[in-house]
């Protein structure tokens, strides 16, 4: 019972992902934004479709077509930079939290007035993910196969661990910048009335000396 409860945690765990798919022209370079916590594995999976102008609907592959695939940290440090075939599996690990950009740009040599194909890129990342071997699992006795699935489990609660800390440390930093916005607010509201009260306090000495000077008063 405690294998399958393991079991059921690990297959939770694996198949938590974020999945989606974008279009690109052929020589068109797509990025898109991960906030990812430091000391964190990262998986990336994907796969190119070409547009068939025949069939006017994507084919199944872009065979010949290969992808490259840049990861960019907050400090626009250079992760990742490969070239991989039309579908293929990247990995990475971040070292400081933050945005973290993942790039995607095919090789196609065409020029650009006859590379007007349309392409499909689907992208499966996971973030945090220690994958288990099955196979390997499968070959050990039953008491290796708990002692694994804990280890991976733990694996796991660190990374949320870390999650939580990263969140904290995001929501600590947007509660100073909070504050002092509000601060920076109220200084200026204070500053706006003081303004106000001396020209206000100038007009009525400029009216008084006007009217004195006339004589009306």
């Amino acid at each position: 019972m405690k294998s399958k409860l393991i079991g059921f945690l690990m297959n939770f765990w694996i198949s938590f992902s974020l999945a989606l798919y974008f279009h690109a022209g052929e020589r068109e370079e797509k990025c898109i934004i991960e906030d990812i916590p430091s000391d964190t594995l990262v998986v990336g999976k994907y796969k190119v479709q070409r547009w068939d102008i025949h069939t006017h609907g994507f084919l199944e592959s872009a065979t010949g077509l290969g992808m490259f695939v840049t990861v960019t940290s907050p400090t626009s440090e250079v992760l990742l930079s490969k070239l991989y075939g039309p579908q293929g599996t990247f990995t990475f690990t971040s070292y400081i939290s933050g945005e973290h950009i993942i790039c995607f740009q095919s090789n196609s040599t065409r020029f650009a007035v006859i590379a007007g194909s349309k392409l499909r890129i689907h992208l499966d990342i996971r973030v945090g993910e220690h994958f288990l071997d099955e196979s390997a699992i499968q070959a050990k006795d039953k008491v290796n196969e708990v002692n694994i699935r804990l280890e991976h489990l733990i694996e796991q609660i660190h990374h949320v661990t870390r999650e939580q800390d990263y969140e904290r440390e995001r929501e600590e930093k947007f509660r100073k910048t909070s504050e002092e916005t509000n601060s920076n607010i109220l200084w200026w509201a204070i500053v706006q009335t003081l303004i106000l009260v001396s020209v206000g306090i100038w007009q009525i000495k400029s009216l008084r000396d006007f009217f004195i000077s006339k004589k009306l008063v």
